[in-house]
């Protein structure tokens, strides 16, 4: 099966395209992740398949409209390192 195959398949079972469900999974973790007020924002971005706290952060303000601290912050009450 092709690559485009394959993405239209997988759009019409899924009802998103394979990227854009990958990344959302993936802040979808790394969001679960940042409720851990321990790991830091490198560890959180190795574990979800980003190549570092500068894409993950960019790429989570994006989805999620406030900074992986932001959200950590709100959801724990707590900065890392704080």
């Amino acid at each position: 099966m092709s690559r485009a195959s394959l993405a239209r398949r997988f759009t019409a079972l899924v009802g998103q395209p394979p990227m854009t469900y990958l990344r959302e999974r993936r802040l979808a973790l790394a969001a679960d992740l940042l409720r851990d007020p321990e790991p830091t924002l490198a560890v959180v971005a190795d574990r979800v398949g980003f190549a570092g706290a500068f894409a993950l952060s960019a790429a989570f303000k994006r989805q999620h409209g406030v900074s992986p601290s932001e959200f950590r912050l709100r959801e724990t009450g707590t900065r890392h390192g704080a």
